[in-house]
């Protein structure tokens, strides 16, 4: 049934019943109880009880029924969605008359919200348009995430189970759940819409995106991490990649209650970050690289000083005594950038104890072997890599990027001297995220770096629910580092955990 029909039903109802049992009521009464009931048949699960079909047809009626049930909520949301659309497209230049868009950044929500939804219900009546309470909430929501936040993209920011957004123009938006990806059923207006949220976004953080410079990196004001790009670059609209901050502060014990490492991994990581040892993180994209980054950072003392450095800040230090430093990108006439080079070799003017870089790209490698081979023991950072001896390789050929023309074999000298061990993390095929290798650097053998696995995950099957299932195997070698454990008090513990 069309909207208009089922107010009609409603109100021929309540005129029927209101007779039948001699209710007197005013306007506004029936003004409210139309609302009510149709709301209630909006949200209403129930279905109206009919007679029992014959036996032999029971299980198909019902799962008719149950198709027939799910169609029509369907229908009738989709509806309710389209008159709430139709109205904000009405209304929302109709509010800017009536709240100036400047003060209203200055306002607190609640209060914004209150003066917002008293102007809708004056536009409503004066544009003839009517809906139920409960639409009018929804409205009013929309209306302010427009106003001051990220418009439709702030139900799914709000939602802890959604890791990452990713947005394809403004009519295709998916979500990433439990390492899942789905398509959301929210859109943009239309490009223009997009483009004023991106701008909105990079504009918190002072940066920029415009046809000059269409790719940006940004955060939101919660720590989440933002890559956008925009046309020309983007054809299909502008694109953006939202990385969530997680809220809930992810330690090594909740890895190993979530099977992304064993209980002896685990103390093994523990000890080599209370060791001060020098690690290096590796993974591919969304594997969880900052995710162990932040975990292992809990093990620093809390009276050591740390520097971190990154593109875009989203490190989650636990320590009182940490200075964040980003990289700046370069201005409208080209000058101005600082880069993590830059940045790597001022953190050492700072007495840091240690040094933590967000992500290894290019030629900041070399000065990040420097600082490590310089006392600033127990430094950490991330790299993009598939396995550990790869990772080495990176390494390698990020310090060529820095243009020094060193031998390999004094390059190989220099990683096998600083790095003590490199951490692999993936993303399995089920979505899950599992530490997949310990491996430790032992020194040189001739020209090559040699290394040695403590922990290796190995792959076994799939149970019935789909999730993947394997073992974190120890390899029973005697760790490189238990010198240093034992100057820490920590050889015996490390001995257990092998």
């Amino acid at each position: 049934m069309e909207r208009n029909e089922v107010t009609q039903f409603i109100e021929g109802l309540i005129d029927t019943e209101t007779a039948r049992h001699h209710i007197d009521l005013n306007e506004l009464e029936r003004r409210d109880l139309i609302t009510v009931l149709l709301n209630e048949l909006l949200t209403s699960d129930s279905v109206p009880k009919k007679d029992p079909e014959p036996a032999e047809e029971g299980g198909e009626v019902i799962r008719k029924r149950k198709e027939a049930k799910k169609q029509t909520n369907e229908q009738i949301q989709q509806v309710s969605q389209d008159s709430i659309m139709d109205a904000k497209d009405r209304l929302q230049p109709l509010l800017l008359e009536y709240i100036d868009a400047s003060a209203a950044n200055e306002m607190d929500r609640s209060e914004l919200a209150e003066q917002v939804s008293e102007a809708v219900n004056e536009l409503m009546v004066q544009e003839k348009i009517n809906l139920n309470l409960r639409e009018q909430r929804d409205l009013v929501n929309m209306l302010l995430h427009d106003m001051l936040g990220l418009g439709p993209l702030e139900p799914l920011l709000s939602d802890e189970s959604i890791t990452e957004i990713m947005v394809n123009g403004p009519k295709q938006i998916y979500i990433e759940q439990k390492g899942k990806l789905t398509m959301s059923d929210v859109t943009f207006r239309d490009n223009q819409h997009l483009l004023n949220i991106c701008t909105r976004i990079v504009t918190a953080v002072g940066r920029r995106v415009d046809e000059s410079t269409p790719i940006c990196d940004a955060r939101l004001a919660d720590g989440s991490r933002v890559n956008i790009i925009i046309p020309p670059l983007a054809i299909d609209g502008a694109s953006i990649s939202i990385r969530k901050f997680a809220k809930q502060k992810i330690t090594l014990d909740h890895m190993i209650d979530w099977q992304s490492m064993s209980h002896k991994m685990g103390t093994v990581l523990k000890i080599a970050g209370a060791c001060r040892l020098n690690i290096l993180i590796s993974g591919g994209t969304g594997s969880g690289k900052t995710t162990m980054l932040n975990a292992l950072s809990r093990m620093i003392d809390v009276g050591e000083r740390v520097v971190t450095i990154e593109d875009t800040a989203e490190l989650q230090m636990q320590q009182p005594h940490v200075v964040r430093l980003e990289t700046r990108p370069a201005n409208l006439e080209g000058k101005g950038e600082i880069s993590m080079r830059d940045l790597v070799k001022n953190a050492l003017r700072m007495r840091p104890d240690r040094i933590i870089l967000g992500e290894v790209r290019g030629a900041e490698a070399f000065d990040v072997l420097q600082a490590m081979n310089t006392g600033h023991d127990g430094s950490m950072c991330t790299l993009h890599a598939n396995n550990p001896r790869e990772a080495l390789t990176r390494m390698e050929n990020m310090i060529g990027m820095a243009d020094l023309k060193l031998p390999p074999k004094a390059v190989r000298e220099q990683i096998s001297g600083a790095v003590d061990l490199v951490v692999q993390v993936s993303r399995m095929r089920d979505g899950g995220r599992r530490c997949c290798a310990v491996t430790e650097i032992v020194g040189m053998e001739g020209d090559i770096i040699t290394t040695q696995d403590l922990f290796l995950y190995e792959f076994t099957g799939e149970d019935a629910d789909g999730k993947l299932t394997g073992n974190f195997r120890s390899t029973g070698v005697r760790p490189h580092f238990m010198e240093k454990a034992a100057y820490y008090g920590l050889d015996k513990a490390l001995m257990e955990a092998l």
